[in-house]
C-alpha cells in the first residue's frame, strides 16, 4: 500500500477492503491554508488531452495523493518541484469513467484531507466544432473601451487599478456586459466573429486595462465579469450565429501573476542576472546564420519589464499552457484563438502545443500574430510551410502584417509612379505564392497595436469606404477594428496607444451622444473621446460596410474562389474573385479624378462573364468601355460565369 492508504487505514478512515469503503464524510475539506489552488479548475471524461493537475499549497508536496468517489479514474504519477509548495498530478482517466465529482486525498503521517475536483460529462460533438474560416467577418474589440454594462464592477476591492475614465492608460469600465447589450449592433455590421483582447485577469497597478500582463489563466478579471458571465456572453453570442476568439498569450504572463512569489521551478520563466528584453527580431528563428546569443535574447527575453517571459522549454510549463488552452475551449464553448507575440515564444514547444489544441479539436482554427513586414518571414509561421530547415509550426493562419503596410501606404498616396499608390496592394499580393494556405491569412487594415486608419486617412469617408471594400472583398478573413467602421480617430496621437484605444460613444451610461444607433450616426458634427464625425458620415461609412460584410456572407465566390488581379501604373486596382459557377469584379479609383474602366485588358475572364450586378446600388451592369468610376470610389460588380473557361 502507499503512504496515503496507511494512513488512512492506520487513522480508521478508510477501510483496508478498498476505495467502495470509503466515506468522504469522515474526512474533512481542504482549507485554503492546506490548498489555495487546483489547476485546471475542473476536467471532462472523453478528452485526448492528458490531465496533469497543479495543486499548490504550503509544504504540499510532503503528501501522498489518491483519487476517490466514482470509478474510472485514478493518480498515474506524482511530481515535485523544486519549490516545496506544489505538486503535479498526474491522472488517468479511462473511457468508460463516469463523470462526476471525485475527492482528491492528500495524506501525510500526521494529516488526511479531501478536495473535490469536478470530471464533468463533455458536451456532444465538443471535439467537432467548427472554428472561424474565411467566410467569417471578425470584429476586434477592446472590452474596456467599448461599454460598460455593468459600472458596480468598474474597480473591485480585490485588483490593483481603480477605474479612471479620464487616464488615457487607465481603466475606463468597459466590460463583458457591455458587449452583450451590444451584440446586435455587431451582428448588424455583418461580422461573424468576435475577437475580445484579453478578459482575464490582470492585476498590474498600472496600464492592466489591456489585459496582456495575465495574473490569473483561469480567471476573468472581476472588472469584465467573472467565468460563468464570460461563458453566458459565449452562448449568447452563439444564438445570434456569432462565433466567439478568444486571445492567448502564452509567451508571458503579469509581474503580479500570483506564482511569482513562489515559482514551483527556477526555470518556470526566464530569468536573467539583471534585466534582459527581448530584441523583438524575429530573424534568429529561421536565420540560417543566427547566433545562439540572437536566438535567446528573442525567445527568453522578456517583452517588457512587467511582463515575465515563461518558458516553454519547461515540459510542465509546456503542459500546463496545452491545457490551459483546452480547459478555455470545453468550459466556454470556444469558436478560435488569437495568439500573441507569437515568434517571442520557443518555436517547437509552440508547434506542440498547436499541435495538442488541434488534436482535442481537429477543426480548431488559431491565429498567430506573427508582426513582420518581410513576407519569406511571415510565411515561415504558417503550419504546413516548406520551410527549408523543416520546421512546422502547426500554426493554421497568421496575420497579414505585410498586406496591412501595403494598404495603409496605399489609399493615402496619390501618386502613381512606379512602386506608388494602388500598386503597393498587386505587389503584395503577387506574393502569395510563398504561402502554405491563402484561405488562413487574417486580412486587415488595423487593430489595437496600430494607429487608427481613420487617423492615417484623415477621416476621409471616400478613402475608408475603400479600405472596407478591399476588406470584404480581398482573399483571407477580414478583420475590423471596433469604431472603424465609423471612422473614429485616436484622442490624441502623442498618447500612442492610451490616445488610439478610444471608447465607444454611448457604451456609457452617462453618454449623451450615442454611435450605437443610426439616430447617433446621423448626429450633428460632435467630438466624444475622438470620435469625431460630421453630419451622417458615420451612418453613411457603416452602411457601406455593412452592406457589403452582410453580401459577404453568403457568397462563397469570396469565401473560396481564386483571385485574378490586373496590373496599373494610374493608381487604381483591379480584381477577379472567382470560381467555376460566378466572379466579383473589384476596381478600385484611388485616383483623384474619374477613369474609364479598360475592360479590354481583361478580356481573359471576361468572355466568360454574364448577368453582371452593382453589388452596392443593385443595378443591373453591362461591360462596357464607357464604365467610369468617380474619383476615391470602389466599384464592385457580381456575375454569373460559365463553365469550362480559361480561369477555372
Amino acid at each position: 500500500m502507499n503512504r496515503t492508504i496507511l494512513a488512512l487505514c492506520a487513522t480508521g478512515l478508510l477501510a483496508c477492503t478498498g476505495p467502495a469503503a470509503f466515506d468522504p464524510s469522515t474526512v474533512d475539506d481542504a482549507s485554503e491554508e492546506q490548498i489555495s489552488r487546483v489547476e485546471p479548475l475542473s476536467w471532462w471524461t472523453g478528452m485526448k488531452t492528458p490531465l496533469q493537475l497543479m495543486v499548490h499549497g504550503p509544504g504540499i508536496s510532503d503528501y501522498e495523493v489518491s483519487i476517490e468517489g466514482a470509478p474510472g479514474v485514478s493518480v498515474a504519477a506524482i511530481h515535485r518541484a523544486e519549490s516545496p509548495n506544489y505538486l503535479f498530478v498526474d491522472l488517468d482517466i479511462r473511457p468508460d469513467a463516469t463523470p462526476g465529482s471525485y475527492y482528491l486525498l492528500f495524506s501525510n503521517d500526521s494529516t488526511t484531507f479531501k478536495y473535490t475536483y469536478e470530471i464533468a460529462s463533455r458536451k456532444a460533438e465538443s471535439a467537432r466544432r467548427k472554428s472561424f474560416t474565411t467566410a467569417d467577418m471578425i470584429y476586434l474589440i477592446m472590452p474596456d473601451r467599448f461599454a460598460n454594462g455593468n459600472p458596480a464592477n468598474d474597480s473591485t476591492d480585490d485588483t490593483a487599478e481603480k477605474a479612471d475614465r479620464k487616464a488615457p492608460f487607465g481603466r475606463h469600465g468597459g466590460d463583458i456586459q457591455g458587449i452583450i447589450d451590444h451584440l446586435d449592433y455587431i451582428d448588424d455590421l455583418g461580422a461573424t466573429a468576435i475577437w475580445c483582447t484579453p478578459l482575464l485577469l490582470d492585476d498590474e497597478p498600472r496600464g492592466s486595462y489591456h489585459g496582456y500582463a495575465c495574473a490569473d489563466y483561469y480567471q476573468i478579471d472581476p472588472r469584465f465579469g467573472d467565468n460563468a458571465l464570460y461563458r453566458d456572453f459565449v452562448t449568447k453570442a452563439h444564438e445570434k450565429g456569432l462565433k466567439v476568439i478568444m486571445d492567448m498569450v502564452p509567451n508571458h504572463c503579469g509581474a503580479a501573476h500570483w506564482w511569482m512569489e513562489d515559482l514551483p521551478f527556477a526555470d518556470w520563466i526566464h530569468q536573467f542576472p539583471e534585466y534582459t528584453g527581448t530584441n523583438h527580431c524575429f530573424a534568429p528563428a529561421m536565420d540560417p546564420n543566427a547566433s545562439e546569443y540572437d536566438l535567446q535574447q528573442l525567445e527568453s527575453g522578456w517583452f517588457v519589464p512587467s511582463m515575465p517571459d515563461l518558458n516553454l522549454d519547461n515540459p510542465y510549463m509546456l503542459r500546463y499552457i496545452k491545457q490551459w488552452a483546452v480547459w478555455w475551449i470545453e468550459y466556454a464553448d470556444l469558436d478560435g484563438f488569437r495568439v500573441d507575440t507569437y515568434p517571442y515564444n520557443e518555436k517547437v514547444p509552440m508547434s506542440e502545443w498547436c499541435a495538442a489544441v488541434r488534436e482535442e479539436y481537429s477543426g480548431f482554427n488559431i491565429v498567430g500574430e506573427c508582426w513582420t513586414s518581410s513576407i519569406p518571414q511571415l510565411a515561415y509561421w504558417q503550419g504546413g510551410n516548406d520551410n527549408r530547415d523543416g520546421f512546422d509550426s502547426r500554426l493554421p493562419s497568421i496575420m497579414d502584417f505585410p498586406l496591412y503596410e501595403a494598404i495603409r501606404a496605399a489609399l493615402p498616396d496619390d501618386s502613381p509612379q512606379w512602386g506608388g499608390g494602388m500598386t503597393r496592394i498587386y505587389d503584395c499580393l503577387t506574393h502569395d505564392f510563398v504561402y502554405a494556405d491563402l484561405s488562413k491569412m487574417l486580412i486587415f487594415a488595423g487593430n489595437h497595436d496600430t494607429d487608427r486608419i481613420g487617423d492615417l486617412l484623415k477621416k476621409d469617408p471616400a478613402r475608408l469606404k475603400i479600405v472596407m471594400t478591399l476588406l470584404a472583398t480581398l482573399r483571407g478573413i477580414p478583420q475590423v477594428f471596433a469604431g472603424d467602421e465609423l471612422m473614429f480617430v485616436s484622442n490624441d496621437l502623442s498618447q500612442g496607444h492610451g490616445g488610439l484605444r478610444v471608447d465607444f460613444p454611448g457604451g456609457w451610461k452617462d453618454d449623451t451622444w450615442t454611435l450605437f444607433t443610426e439616430e447617433g450616426r446621423r448626429a450633428a458634427t460632435r467630438s466624444t473621446d475622438g470620435a469625431e464625425v460630421r453630419r451622417g458620415e458615420a451612418q453613411e461609412l457603416y452602411e457601406h460596410a455593412a452592406q457589403l460584410f452582410g453580401w459577404r456572407r453568403q457568397k462563397e465566390v469570396i469565401h473560396h474562389g481564386k483571385t485574378l488581379h490586373f496590373l496599373s501604373r494610374d493608381n487604381t486596382y483591379a480584381y477577379f474573385r472567382y470560381d467555376d459557377r460566378e466572379a466579383v469584379f473589384v476596381f478600385v479609383n484611388n485616383a483623384p479624378e474619374a477613369t474609364t474602366i479598360p475592360w479590354s485588358h481583361y478580356a481573359e475572364i471576361t468572355a466568360s462573364l454574364k448577368n453582371g450586378r452593382d453589388v452596392l446600388t443593385g443595378t443591373a451592369t453591362e461591360i462596357t468601355d464607357r464604365t467610369e468610376v468617380a474619383p476615391r470610389t470602389a466599384l464592385v460588380i457580381e456575375f454569373e460565369r460559365q463553365s469550362n473557361t480559361e480561369h477555372e
